[in-house]
Parts: C-alpha cells; sequence; structure tokens
C-alpha cells in the first residue's frame, strides 16, 4: 500500500517554536520541520513536504546523493554550493531546483541563514 500525505486545511506554520530537529547525517546548526507527509528510505516509498533551515555559518561538508526525487524552493537567505571557494555558486531568494534520483549535489552552506521548502518523493 503506498504512504499518502495526510489531510490538512490552511494552518499557521510555527517558525520559531517547537518540531525543528536536525535531520540524521545533518551537522548541528541545519534543522528540518516535516509539514506533511512521511519518507520511508529503507523501503524506498513515500514522500514529504518539509522546511529546512541553515542558521547563519552552517554548513554541509560532503555532497548528497539520494535515491528519491527532491524539490527545493529558496524562500529566504542565502544559499551557497560548492566546496572550494573557486567553484561556489551563491543563490539569492526565490531560486528553484528539481533533482532527479542519484544526482549529487553540495555541499551547501548560508552565511546568513536561510530556509528552504522541500518536496521529496519516489517514483510510483
Amino acid at each position: 500500500m503506498p504512504i499518502r500525505k495526510e489531510h490538512k486545511e490552511f494552518h499557521t506554520i510555527d517558525l520559531t517554536g517547537g518540531g525543528w530537529h536536525t535531520p540524521p547525517g545533518y551537522p548541528p546548526g541545519i534543522e528540518q520541520k516535516i509539514l506533511a507527509g512521511r519518507l520511508d528510505e529503507a523501503a524506498k516509498a513515500g514522500n514529504r513536504t518539509r522546511l529546512l533551515r541553515f542558521a547563519p555559518g552552517a554548513y554541509t561538508t560532503v555532497p548528497f546523493v539520494h535515491e528519491y526525487w527532491e524539490e527545493v524552493y529558496l524562500v529566504s537567505g542565502d544559499l551557497i554550493v560548492g566546496a572550494a571557494e573557486e567553484s561556489l555558486l551563491s543563490f539569492a531568494p526565490n531560486t528553484y531546483a528539481c533533482r532527479p534520483p542519484g544526482v549529487y549535489h553540495g555541499p551547501f552552506r548560508s552565511r546568513t541563514g536561510c530556509l528552504l521548502f522541500e518536496l521529496h518523493y519516489y517514483e510510483t
């Protein structure tokens, strides 16, 4: 049986209070808040909608690769992609990425902090 998202009507999202936690494999200073759904990476099933936030100066050190689709919209702040100063790409709010499974991306960092809106899903 497929994993489906729950029905949720418009409601306020608390951006400063509880519900934020550091995802497995991420360093301190990067936190997620799951808005809807569940992604089961072991079973390669499901989907989720989440907010991901970087504190100012937070960074990852290695590229990511996963077996699900990922869509990312940069809501606020700055997001920098790349490992070496000469290969850095900097992105501002209102930028978007759509990545199929198996695409390496990152590492990431943010000078001022940022908020990302993300969709993750497996093809059915």
